[in-house]
């Protein structure tokens, strides 16, 4: 490993203090995973858990389904009850209900099966615990060379995620995904105000910010211009009077702590369970159904669609088989879930002649999760979140964006920033079928990336030198994810309203579609934003026709 992603420990400090400290400090965003290949294998037994003898089969019959409830799924599942479309939601993770000084999700500190989807461990790296498998929040998705990690939950990556909002520049947009340059104009016309509008997006204010939980947001604040950094503050779906309750002492701290990787317990999160998706519900068209699995995709002899789904308990034990018969189907279970079905689907041969594109051009959009330690100026005893501040390289070769957001649990003795890279990559992942586990396996190259995280990790370097301390990559070891995007191409795959090229009634409207990356930028908004364009057209020209 380069002297880059493993410095030498400062003065007093052990070289496992500060390797300790780097990876509890990131590993709340994934940047550490710890025995990913085992919690993989132990989720696809699970989920592959044959039925009970005593389990039923039933048969349904649907006019649309939506598969996934993240941002694309979300999105759909509105626009199509707001069509007057009756509409089954399926989501295999569990719904989980928030509020002030609720106990709803796990903390780090002590961490529970609630954080990890049907594991009998835990997936982040600095935590060493077994437990009973439980459907909770968070997948790690191991392939060859990336680790990918995937929310399960009502309301898919929106629970899980930091919150941060953002959208690309034109130029920027168009550089990820070309062939949807024209949209742009669009986008930034309607469909991103929609979003924003929707997710009740606003940067953090000024009073919280000048707070004594946010000092180390400050501290990235003033350190970033001498970085070469333009700094900003992230847009994000909070409500901020929870913030100033936890500041109060009204509210127990969760925001004021950044313990929010496996959700938020005080409320305040507009995530899409308690936005899009609760709109949707209350139209009386939409019916959500957490806990279901879908297995396989197929098309009957009457070109109709039909799903395999298993009704789950909390403990992956199946209940029911069911078969459901749709006349439209909208796949939006996240990049890897929505690829592996389709890789699945041809394979197969389960849909006749689907597209050769299907599992190609995926991408990490990025990601580099990197740990700051101890910098200079003070940095604060505790960190605020979700990520509230970032900078961006107005030079940069290729557009990158860094982020900072804060750590839930500090070492001894060390203090530790998680600091966060994202910038524009060509997909250059893929997915092929492997018949021993009936799933789609990722590969990525290791080098895919290397030309943005040789600039990350400038950047990178440049704040230590500006701010003290040193930088640790900690993904140098196990490269992972949370933003996966591709598998399923827009322009090669599914055409530029997410249509699945020579199938009517299928749909691909999450990141599957976006190849690779999403200008610099964390996907969720233009992911919303492009689900919004879509349905607006599938309103217009599909539904009462197509189905």
């Amino acid at each position: 490993m380069s002297d880059n992603s493993f410095p030498r420990p400062a003065s007093g400090l052990s070289r496992r203090q500060v390797l300790g400290a780097a990876a509890l400090g990131a590993a709340a965003l994934g940047g550490t995973v710890a025995g990913a290949g085992k919690a993989s294998a132990t989720a696809d037994a699970a989920s592959a858990a044959p039925a009970s003898a005593s389990a039923s089969v039933t048969e349904r019959r649907e006019r649309a389904v939506v598969v996934g409830t993240g941002f694309g799924g979300g999105v759909t599942a509105l626009r199509l009850a707001q069509a007057g479309v009756s509409t089954l939601v399926l989501e295999r993770g569990r719904r989980w209900v928030t509020g002030p000084n609720a106990t709803t999700f796990c903390r780090f500190a002590t961490m529970d099966n609630r954080s990890a989807w049907l594991t009998d461990h835990a997936i982040v790296g600095g935590v060493d615990k077994t437990w009973t498998p439980y459907t909770g929040v968070l997948e790690a998705v191991t392939g060859n060379g990336m680790t990918a990690m995937c929310g399960a939950a009502v309301g898919g990556g929106s629970i899980v995620y930091h919150g941060m909002t953002l959208q690309p520049a034109k130029a920027d947009f168009a550089t990820s995904i070309p062939v949807a340059a024209d949209l742009y104009d669009d986008l930034n016309l309607w469909a991103y105000p929609t979003v924003a509008r929707m997710l009740g997006i606003s940067t953090i204010p000024y009073d919280i910010l000048a707070s004594d939980p946010y000092t180390s947001s400050r501290l990235f604040e003033d350190v970033a211009p001498a970085a070469g950094l333009t700094p900003f503050k992230v847009p994000l779906p909070i409500d901020w009077s929870y913030v100033r309750g936890e500041l109060t002492g009204q509210y127990e701290a969760t925001y004021t702590t950044s313990d929010i990787a496996f959700g938020v317990n005080n409320g305040g999160k507009h995530s899409i369970d308690v936005t899009y998706l609760a709109q949707a519900e209350s139209t009386g068209l939409v019916e959500v159904a957490p806990l279901h699995v879908v297995r396989d995709l197929a098309m009957d002899a009457n070109k109709r669609w039909v799903l395999s789904v298993d009704r789950i308990d909390t403990g992956g034990a199946v209940q029911e088989q069911i078969r459901i018969t749709a006349d439209a189907v909208f796949l939006n279970a996240g990049s890897p879930g929505t690829t592996r079905l389709l890789v699945k689907s041809r394979a197969k041969g389960l849909v006749p002649d689907l597209p050769d594109a299907i599992g190609t051009r995926w991408g990490n959009n990025g990601d580099r999760i990197w740990a700051w330690i101890n910098p200079t100026g003070d940095a604060g005893t505790r960190q605020g979140g979700p990520a509230c501040v970032g900078g961006s390289d107005p030079t940069s070769s290729i557009p990158l964006t860094v982020v900072h957001a804060g750590s839930p649990i500090q070492q001894a003795g060390v203090t530790a920033l998680t600091v966060v890279g994202f910038g524009i990559v060509d997909g250059a992942g893929t997915w092929a079928y492997d018949a021993d586990t009936d799933d789609a396996l990722l590969t990525w190259p290791t080098d895919a990336d290397a030309a943005l995280q040789e600039l990350i990790a400038a950047r990178m370097q440049a704040i230590a030198a500006a701010g003290g301390g040193m930088m640790i990559d900690t993904n140098a070891g196990a490269p992972s994810t949370w933003h996966s995007l591709g598998g399923v191409p827009i322009g090669e795959a599914v055409d530029l309203t997410g249509r699945v090229l020579g199938h009517k009634g299928l749909y691909v409207l999450d990141g599957a579609r976006i190849p690779g990356s999403t200008g610099a930028c964390n996907p969720s908004m233009t992911i919303a934003a492009l689900a919004e364009h879509s349905m607006r057209t599938v309103v217009r020209q599909d539904v009462g026709r197509v189905f």
